[in-house]
């Protein structure tokens, strides 16, 4: 056991030093967080989309990957949070979701908690990392929430201290999947200095808002990352309608790199 989670069998996991924060079925509704509830059709999406990514990171033996998008506004946090549950209700791997948008965190309010400490403060030495992880009603998954600091982010993100517990958490557990929500690329350089931390990348699009100059920038961003996909979000239009992915305003699209910018 270290810091406090047992994590052998994984449907034994018991926190203990962590905190454990039940989230209420209505804040999760309100807050569009679809795969903490039971019997959302809307579900099946971040299933498949699931499915797709541990496909690709058991073929490559990879466990961990960051969350991005070319704006604000896109609603990468709230794909990261659906897709992170999703992945630990599978049952074969725990899951920690990290909110390192320094500038803009919503991590916590998308969960409907406020946070008395976050990622920043562990950074700057102010409390332990056990004081910042969440446990949020859902077994399998720890999220730690962001916290906006006045610091300099781009000293932050790039302090030893950063980098030292990117790489513990990355490699204390074998069947432990690290997803990182980090900030979109085209703010600052924050979205640069993460890249070479991780595995592989997942896109988020926002349906009639990202142009398409802004597509190929990103692509060109991304160009030396291992891409796992692009998710089309806050598309309006129905299934059938469109080429790549699914309705309901959450859209899994398979989009390589040639297909954006085509």
């Amino acid at each position: 056991m270290r810091n406090g989670v047992q994590n052998d069998p994984l449907s034994q996991i018991k926190y203990t030093n962590t905190i454990s924060l039940p989230i209420p079925p209505k804040i999760l509704r309100e807050n569009r967080v679809i795969m903490g509830l039971k019997d959302d059709p809307r579900s099946d999406l971040f299933r498949v989309l699931r499915t797709n990514i541990l496909k690709q990171l058991r073929e490559n033996g990879w466990n961990n990957f960051f969350v991005t998008s070319a704006t604000q506004g896109a609603g990468k946090t709230l794909i990261s949070l659906n897709l992170a549950i999703a992945i630990a209700l599978e049952g074969n791997q725990s899951v920690i979701l990290v909110d390192a948008d320094l500038r803009k965190p919503s991590l916590a309010r998308n969960l409907g908690i406020e946070c008395k400490f976050g990622l920043v403060d562990y950074l700057t030495g102010i409390v332990p990392i056990e004081q910042v992880l969440i446990n949020p009603g859902i077994d399998r998954l720890v999220v730690l929430p962001g916290k906006y600091t006045k610091n300099n982010f781009s000293e932050l993100i790039a302090s030893p201290k950063m980098a030292n517990f990117i790489d513990e958490i990355k490699s204390r557990y074998e069947s432990r999947i690290v997803i990182f929500d980090i900030p979109p690329l085209f703010v600052a350089d924050d979205a640069l200095l993460f890249m070479s931390y991780f595995d592989a990348a997942l896109f988020v699009i926002e349906d009639e808002h990202n142009t398409k100059d802004e597509l190929q920038h990103a692509m060109t961003i991304l160009e030396d990352t291992n891409l796992l996909g692009v998710v089309l979000n806050k598309s309006k239009l129905p299934a059938p309608s469109y080429k790549y992915g699914y309705g309901y305003g959450y859209g899994y699209g398979e989009v390589n790199r040639a297909a954006v910018r085509s």
